[in-house]
């Protein structure tokens, strides 16, 4: 009886692993040379399909705000439909369209039942507005001016400065430096033909990556995906990004701001989705700032000194290198003392790594928590998306649990302190007397967008 009763944590994890086993991906390619990855999804009727484009504002070029005004503008008129039209014709059967641009890619979605007289419909539409997308000038108009007031909104969000003021000046000259959403300058500028340039260059199917999860067969699959991107241009896959350069020096940028709470974040140049780190950096700041409050941060800056209610710290892989930041919030008169914690737990984390403990309660977090994160069709066609469009492993998912289990202590801190140069850090600091305690003159929040272009 005794050996029974031992026996049951090991069934029941065997058991927690066949249930949340990793997707099967199947991949090809259309005929004009998109990339599709597929899983077959048959528990529920529907259907989830993210089409994305190497078309994030990294292709922006001196036009901030390009890429993210012609994703937008798909949906507002579309062979001869208008915006409002093609609205009603998703909401007719009961399907959802999303989209979105970031730094890296540009996206469309689509959810919808599998059944042909809903799913039929919603196709045919998304595929109008992927192949012949119109860009009336009115509704061009209308959202530049919807995103005029987005970005006269921003400048009243202190945290919002300093995420733009932290890449502006950790990607000097490189194209993340810039908002995706651009500035006021720069989005006046752009006219809706550069819409139209810009949409012929990258909405090109050998741009493109397709994922698709639901209840299909694959060749209701392969259908699938010619009919939405299978009549795009082939055109050609965008040209490589510039590598980062590393930081040769130390930056501290002081941004007067009527808050209570001062915003600060320190971080430099990460790592890319294929770095051969990417495991032991990830693992290694769970235990620093990526575990919420348990933190070695957190405990740091919140259970020892009571300086900030959450501090965080997080890389960001992207296809050139994405940064890594940490950053918090403290009330204005202890900032000094909060930033100096900070740069103090990062550079003593970098040199040392995590404790024993910190490091496994990390690997225990992630592995644990890992079947939360594929367990819906919504979240595994992102990561198909994300698989496909960086060219990750088809197994990504299948080992993923694997390889955080097989990372050690010493790789972790191997990793941090070859790949973290605190003494080189960027530093934004955005709050109510930033500027002034520095000595520099206070610069109105209605500059800082124009100020860095």
């Amino acid at each position: 009886m005794r050996n029974r009763w031992l026996l049951l944590p090991l069934l029941f994890l065997m058991f927690f692993r066949m249930a949340f086993a990793s997707p099967d991906i199947e991949t090809w390619q259309t005929t004009n040379g998109a990339r599709v990855l597929f899983v077959r999804a048959a528990e529920l009727p529907m259907m989830d399909v993210r089409i994305g484009f190497d078309a994030g504002s990294a292709r922006d070029a001196q036009q901030a705000g390009l890429a993210i005004m012609t994703n937008g503008m798909l949906s507002e008129g579309a062979g001869g439909l208008s915006g409002h039209m093609i609205s009603e014709r998703f909401e007719a059967v009961g399907a959802q369209y999303g989209n979105g641009s970031q730094r890296d890619m540009a996206w469309v979605s689509l959810r919808s039942l599998v059944d042909p007289k809903n799913l039929t419909p919603a196709v045919e539409t998304l595929a109008l507005l992927l192949q012949h997308p119109d860009f009336p000038a009115e509704d061009f108009e209308r959202e530049r001016k919807r995103l005029l007031i987005a970005l006269k909104q921003k400048q009243q969000d202190p945290a919002d400065l300093a995420e733009d003021a932290f890449f502006a000046a950790v990607y000097k000259g490189h194209p993340y430096a810039s908002p995706p959403e651009g500035t006021e300058q720069t989005v006046s500028a752009i006219k809706g033909d550069d819409l139209k340039t810009f949409y012929e260059k990258y909405y090109t199917a050998r741009n493109a990556v397709v994922g698709i999860i639901g209840a299909l067969t694959q060749e209701e699959a392969k259908t699938l995906a010619e009919k939405l991107v299978g009549k795009l241009p082939a055109g050609q896959k965008a040209a490589p990004l510039p590598d980062v350069p590393a930081l040769t020096k130390p930056e501290e940028i002081k941004i007067s701001y009527p808050s209570a709470q001062t915003h600060i974040r320190v971080g430099q140049p990460g790592m890319t989705r294929l770095d051969p780190d990417y495991f032991p950096l990830y693992v290694g700041n769970h235990a620093l700032g990526g575990s919420g409050l348990v933190s070695h941060l957190a405990e740091e800056i919140r259970e020892k000194r009571g300086l900030s209610y959450s501090v965080y710290s997080y890389f960001q892989p992207m296809r050139a290198e994405g940064p890594f930041l940490a950053g918090m919030e403290t009330r204005n008169d202890q900032t000094q003392e909060a930033l100096t914690v900070l740069h103090g737990a990062i550079k003593q984390f970098a040199e040392e790594g995590p404790s024993d403990k910190e490091f496994e309660d990390s690997v225990k977090s992630i592995t644990g928590g890992f079947p939360l994160r594929i367990d819906s069709n919504a979240k595994i066609v992102e990561y198909l998306m994300m698989i496909g469009f960086y060219d990750l492993p088809l197994g990504y998912l299948d080992t993923f649990v694997q390889r955080v289990e097989a990372v050690t202590e010493a790789q972790v801190r191997e990793a941090f302190k070859r790949r973290l140069n605190p003494a080189n850090f960027v530093t934004v600091i955005v709050g109510g007397a930033a500027a002034q305690s520095a000595g520099a003159p206070a610069m109105p929040p209605t500059d800082i967008v124009g100020r860095r272009h």
